[in-house]
This record gives C-alpha cells, sequence and structure tokens, in this order.
C-alpha cells in the first residue's frame, strides 16, 4: 500500500515505522528538515521537506499515486485543507485526518460531502476519555479493549496476591468458573513474553492479557487479582481538552473533583461542568490533595499538558493514600519507567491514536486494530469471507490454520453468539475472528489469512 503521513511528529513518525515494518511504501511530509533527517536515517521511506498543504508539495510527495493519505500535523486546519486538496487535486482514494479541536468536531457540517472531504476523524481527546472511563469502569484493569461491536473485550491486568488464579496452573480457571469461558492470549513476566499454556503457573506481577464475553469480564478478572469496589471517587488533576471532557464523560455516574491551576480556566470549567466540583490549584499540592481526602479517593487521573508535572501529581497521590493513580504520558521511556512504579497506568493519547489510525491501514477486511504494550504487540479483528476454495481460513477448524510466530486466534464472533477459542471451531464465512499478537511484525502474514484468493493463485499456497 502507498500511504502519504504529513507530519513527522510523534505520532507521524511512529505510525510510519509501524507501516514501514510492514512492507508498505510510505512518504513523510515536514517542513522540519532536522526531523525528516533523522527519520530518514533509520527508516526505509522516502520524505518531502515543506509544507503539507501545498499543492506542489503534495504532487512531489505523490499523493496522486498515494492509496491513503495520513494528516497528522499538529495543525487541525493544515490536515483539513490537505484532505480537501488530495481529494479535489489529486483523487486519493483514502483521507484520514487528526483533529483536536471540539468546535471543528461539533460542527459535523463541515466534512460531509460538500464541505472538507475528510474520510475518517481522530480526536485524540476522544480516545483518550474512552480508554480512561474503560479502566474506571474496570477497577484494577490496565487496557480494556472492545471487538464486534462490544461483544466481547481484551483485558490486561496485573496478576496480584489474593487471585484464586496465583500459584495455579491456567487450566484451572475452568474448574474455578465453570460458567465464563475465557482464552488467556499472552502473559508477560519481567517484560517477557511467555506462551500461556493449560501448564503454565501465574504468578503474582503477571500482565495477563485475556479475551471473554462482555458479561463474564469482571468474574474472570476475580480469577487472576482479589476483587475491587466499585469506583465513586474520582479526582482529575488538569482541565484542558481531556479533562474536561473526561469529567464531562464521568460526572453523571461518579463523584468528580476537577483541579486546574489557570484561574480563567477554572472559572471557565465550573460554567461548563454541570456535577464536577472545580477547584483552582495544582495536582501537585499536598495541602489541596489532603483537604480534599486524596485518601478517600478511587481514582486520581493527571491528564495535564505537562507529563513531568503528571508524573510528580500521581505519584504523590498515590502516597497520600489514592487507590488508583494514571498519568497521561507520551514518552514511551517514561511510560515503561513509571508503569512498574507507584504509578498504576500510564495513558498514552499518542498510542491510543497510533491504534486508531492502524485500524484503517489494515489489508483483509480487518476491521479493528489495537496497539497494545506501547506498540510492541496488536490484537486484530478480522472477518472471514469466501469458501473454503477461496479462503485459508473459512472451512478450516482453528487448529487447522497456519498462524505465524507469537499469533493466537482468542475468540470468533458469530452474529451475536460469542464462542472463545478451541481448536475445533470451524470458521465460517461472515465470522469475526480476534487475534492476539506478541510481535507484531508478522501482522502482514496475518492479513493475508483473511485475504480470499482467486483459484489462479492458490496454485501457489
Amino acid at each position: 500500500m502507498r500511504v502519504l503521513i504529513l507530519g513527522a511528529g510523534q505520532v507521524g513518525s511512529t505510525v510510519a515505522e509501524a507501516l514501514v515494518g510492514e512492507n508498505n511504501d510510505v512518504t513523510l511530509v515536514d517542513s522540519d528538515a532536522d526531523a525528516l533527517r533523522a527519520i530518514e536515517d533509520r527508516l526505509d521511506l522516502r520524505v518531502v521537506q515543506g509544507h503539507a498543504a501545498n499543492p506542489v508539495i503534495l504532487r512531489e510527495a505523490g499523493a496522486r499515486e498515494a492509496d491513503m493519505l495520513l494528516a497528522v500535523t499538529s495543525n487541525d486546519e493544515v490536515n483539513m485543507v490537505a484532505c480537501q486538496i488530495a481529494y479535489t487535486l489529486f483523487h486519493t482514494p483514502m483521507k484520514i485526518a487528526r483533529i483536536r479541536q471540539q468546535a471543528y468536531l461539533e460542527a459535523q457540517e463541515l466534512f460531509d460531502r460538500q464541505a472538507f472531504h475528510v474520510d475518517v476523524l481522530i480526536n485524540p481527546e476522544e480516545l483518550v476519555t474512552d480508554y480512561v472511563q474503560q479502566l474506571i469502569k474496570y477497577p484494577g484493569s490496565l487496557q480494556v479493549l472492545d471487538f464486534a461491536g462490544g461483544k466481547v473485550k481484551l483485558v490486561a491486568m496485573r496478576a496480584d496476591k489474593g487471585g484464586p488464579m496465583i500459584g495455579s496452573k491456567l487450566a484451572a480457571i475452568r474448574e474455578h468458573i465453570p460458567e465464563q469461558d475465557t482464552r488467556v492470549a499472552a502473559i508477560y513476566r519481567d517484560g517477557e513474553s511467555v506462551i500461556p499454556t493449560g501448564d503454565t503457573v501465574i504468578q503474582p506481577k503477571d500482565e495477563v492479557f485475556f479475551l471473554a464475553a462482555t458479561p463474564d469480564i469482571r468474574k474472570v478478572m476475580n480469577e487472576f487479582a482479589p476483587s475491587q469496589k466499585g469506583v465513586k471517587r474520582v479526582v482529575i488533576a488538569g482541565g484542558g481538552n481531556i479533562g474536561m471532557r473526561l469529567a464531562a464523560a464521568l460526572e453523571q455516574d461518579y463523584n468528580v473533583k476537577l483541579i486546574e491551576r489557570s484561574p480563567q480556566r477554572a472559572q471557565y470549567l465550573a460554567e461548563q461542568l454541570k456535577k464536577t466540583l472545580v477547584f483552582l490549584g495544582n495536582g501537585a499540592d499536598e495541602e489541596l490533595l489532603d483537604s480534599e481526602a486524596i485518601e478517600q479517593t478511587d481514582v486520581f487521573c493527571a491528564v495535564t499538558n505537562d507529563e513531568e508535572a503528571n508524573i510528580l501529581s500521581s505519584m504523590l497521590a498515590k502516597r497520600r493514600g489514592a487507590k488508583r493513580v494514571m498519568a497521561l504520558i507520551n514518552r514511551t521511556s517514561y511510560a515503561e519507567l513509571v508503569q512498574s512504579s507507584a504509578i498504576d497506568v500510564a495513558i498514552s493519547p499518542k498510542l491510543a491514536t497510533i491504534s486508531r489510525l492502524l485500524s484503517q491501514v489494515r489489508h483483509g477486511d480487518v476491521v479493528v486494530g489495537h496497539s497494545l504494550r506501547r506498540g510492541a504487540a496488536e490484537a486484530i479483528e478480522a472477518v472471514a469471507h469466501g469458501d473454503k476454495e477461496h479462503s485459508r481460513v473459512v472451512g478450516r477448524t482453528i487448529g487447522e490454520i497456519s498462524l505465524p510466530p507469537g499469533a493466537t486466534i482468542g475468540a470468533v464472533v458469530r452474529g451475536d453468539e460469542v464462542l472463545i477459542s478451541h481448536h475445533d471451531i470451524e470458521i465460517q464465512t461472515g465470522d469475526h475472528v480476534i487475534l492476539f499478537m506478541v510481535d507484531k511484525q508478522h501482522i502482514r502474514e496475518v492479513e493475508k489469512l483473511f485475504e480470499t484468493v482467486t483459484s489462479r493463485k492458490r496454485r501457489f499456497f
């Protein structure tokens, strides 16, 4: 696939790296020559220096030949105009834009076929809000991802002392919860992948990824860690776009307090939010945290624009008694450092955005793609099409499908029925198949499995 990426920032460069690693033809456009030079030195791609919405630059970058344009510069207006130019002048088939400003997102008529021709809008704040809401809904989770329209979830959690499965073989989970079916897709121990088998013994601090039907999630979680009480009180540090959106989403169901250091912004938030209590101050102020009974807080979430401040305030809140703390962190090195310390969850808008982007560029009718473990692993949902003659999966049991190393099928969704993976389940056309890949380098091999093939091509397999 020929992919044109506009913007060589964190998101653009990371997506470029992911796509190059999957043998796509990638061109990256940015006005920063130094940034392009650094990326060109380590990746096999083409770079073009210039303004991302300049027709001459887009022509030089190959917009007319591109299958897809990803506009992820830091400027919403540039992203919108670039998509429009790609549509009008170069007829680029797929145009994706990252849009941050809420005013644009609320004016949906801007993106109909009579205005800006953007096929997919991606809003990082919305993605982060949805992500945090899921973590709050399922206390103790590190990541919660939806598949098949919410019928199935993939949950990552840390095994903890007191969980019934600690010290037990994985096969014992069927005896513990015979009425619930689940599939452990991966286990990470001390940062290394452990391929789960029935004889794998669960140890404290294992990072466990499992798939289950949505109604069964909590019972499965309780097997790996002591049952946790539901969340009632939430404190948000930072009243920017993410903080405000998160408070608005949570205030109907939880007791929410928001801390904002800007007097003008705090006043604005107090006027806009209906039930949230807004405090003027610093999220790292011990006296403020103590005065607001931080020890009674179920979740403390630091989402300011300063990731060092987020780390500091989250660690302080944890030390002062908050049960669970989350910090907004974009730098991968920071996220890896803090998530093994006092901070329970490192939230990355960058990775959330990348997951959304990758779901749009997958082949083989892959309808959902999620980046996991800070981009090292991936989970996808693919739809099976065709018949046994023209498909590599339809008409075959899971045990007969040749998967690449580290890839596992976790579940199959057939209509409203959720089938947790067993080797004798036969894949039918129209099935939604959820797969987990420890090593995302094999993603293209998985995609090919779900591409229909002609009889002529089948002679080569």
